[in-house]
């Protein structure tokens, strides 16, 4: 039966969580070895921004489509099979002689990762029933996206200065390998029921081409500009794509992105709510990074303490949201993350050239900490809600896609109000980028009358065979 609830689900939970967890550290963990990267492997500038982009672009422009996939063939199928390449390419990347075979390890990394994430939340949503069950299964997963983006960037500077930036990748090695072992047991496949086992193979090359160049515009803000004709081509060409998709899926059958799931005002809206909180702490995370290390000439361990201090409220206000969110509702729980994620950059905009100020500094962080915890999970719970277990695939996918977008955005934008305004402008933005935060939730996230694909799925089926 879907949404049976299973005896080992907070088991099966910890092990899809840790997957997740690693998948995000991973976007981040390489942007403090960079130096060592480089510095090793020879690789100018220009190469080294390749070994982020390699798995932003991968990883950001293929999570629609795999998260429709695991739907069709299996979600446990799916995360097993992304888990075995995930812990290959780690290796590659920590045994690459150079920085040709790094990025093409990265690229397979994002490609992992992108099986992984919505295969991963997807299995959570059919193993977790509806209501306060499912909604702190949410709020855990909710909390680990921006918790993982802090703590990957404080264990890139740590283990490479204690270890070698060899070992940020083959750390992901035995975690990797006892993941995978752990999913042959615990975990139940389960796929949409009734569902031709075909692909909308136009809307396949459609969303992946225009997410892709979508993306890849974004990775070159920071280092042509907004103005550039790169930047503006890649843009242009990405809108056509996106116009090619609309037609063809409007005409198609079976089409990729059911159009029925995209009538939930709760889904948009949390999907928009992801967006902007992932442009808000991707971007702030950046320009903190930059000012600790260049201003406040802090160390890796120095850096560590003060992240911690932002991961320890962002918990915090996790399990307060998860108590809270049926009494106060998901509207009221996303506007207070994004007040607070606002407040927070504020607070820092006036500590930012003010060498002496660390005490405004944590506080500015404990502030935007805790509107990082709230406001994500009440955004994956909004986004999540009322969607069809047969959709579970799609509907995660949508959600990493809006995460991985908005966190490739949001670091373009901090990093060119930083060149433009110094670090106080940084942080303005990405106040401005949380209040529209604030709008979304006000307007958005409410539930109205339940539409078709709001209703839940009892088809979904869940099989018993094991690959």
């Amino acid at each position: 039966m879907p949404h049976d609830p299973q005896p080992r689900r907070w088991r099966v939970l910890a092990l899809l969580a840790t997957a997740f967890f690693m998948t995000i550290l991973d976007s981040t963990i390489v942007v403090t070895a960079l130096p060592s990267i480089a510095a090793d492997l020879g690789m100018d500038d220009v190469g080294g921004q390749w070994v982020v982009t390699a798995y932003v672009l991968a990883f950001g422009a293929l999570l629609l489509f795999f998260g429709r996939v695991a739907d069709l063939l299996g979600r446990r199928r799916m995360f097993i099979g992304g888990n075995a390449l995930w812990v290959a390419a780690s290796l590659l990347c920590g045994l690459a002689p150079s920085g040709e075979l790094l990025i093409a390890g990265r690229g397979l990394q994002g490609l992992a990762a992108a099986v992984i994430a919505p295969a991963a939340l997807s299995i959570v949503m059919v193993t977790f029933p509806a209501g306060p069950e499912r909604n702190k299964a949410l709020a855990l997963w909710g909390g680990l996206g921006g918790v993982g983006a802090t703590v990957g960037l404080v264990l890139g500077g740590l283990i490479t200065d204690g270890l070698g930036w060899e070992f940020i990748f083959f750390v992901n090695v035995p975690v990797g390998i006892v993941v995978g072992a752990l999913s042959l047991s615990l975990l139940r496949e389960s796929r949409e029921a009734g569902a031709p086992r075909t692909f909308d193979v136009a809307g396949a090359v459609l969303v992946t081409a225009a997410l892709s160049l979508l993306v890849y515009a974004i990775t070159q803000i920071p280092t042509v500009g907004w103005s550039h004709p790169r930047t503006l081509g890649l843009f242009v060409v990405a809108c056509v794509f996106g116009g090619l998709l609309i037609v063809v899926e409007s005409r198609c059958a079976a089409p990729l992105v059911p159009g029925r799931i995209l009538r939930s005002r709760l889904l948009i809206g949390g999907n928009l709510l992801i967006f902007t909180a992932g442009m808000a702490v991707d971007g702030l995370l950046i320009t903190l990074t930059a000012y600790v290390q260049r201003v406040l000439e802090w160390s890796a361990l120095q850096f560590g303490l003060l992240a911690a201090v932002m991961t320890v409220t962002s918990v915090v206000a996790i399990v307060a949201v998860e108590r809270s969110i049926d009494h106060i509702g998901m509207k009221w729980a996303a506007v207070a993350g994004s007040t607070l994620l606002g407040a927070g950059c504020l607070i820092l905009v006036s500590t930012a050239g003010a060498v002496g100020s660390v005490s405004i500094l944590v506080a500015g962080l404990l502030v935007f900490g805790a509107g990082m915890g709230a406001a994500f999970v009440s955004a994956q719970i909004a986004a999540l809600t009322d969607v069809r277990a047969g959709h579970s695939g799609l509907a995660a996918g949508l959600v990493d896609t809006s995460f991985s977008i908005g966190s490739c955005l949001g670091v373009a934008l901090a990093t060119t109000a930083a060149l433009i305004g110094g670090y106080q402008t940084a942080f303005a933005a990405t106040a401005v980028i949380a209040a529209v935060g604030v709008v979304i939730g006000l307007t958005l996230l409410h539930r109205p009358s339940r539409t078709a694909d709001e209703v839940p799925d009892l088809a979904d089926e869940l099989v018993n065979d094991r690959l």
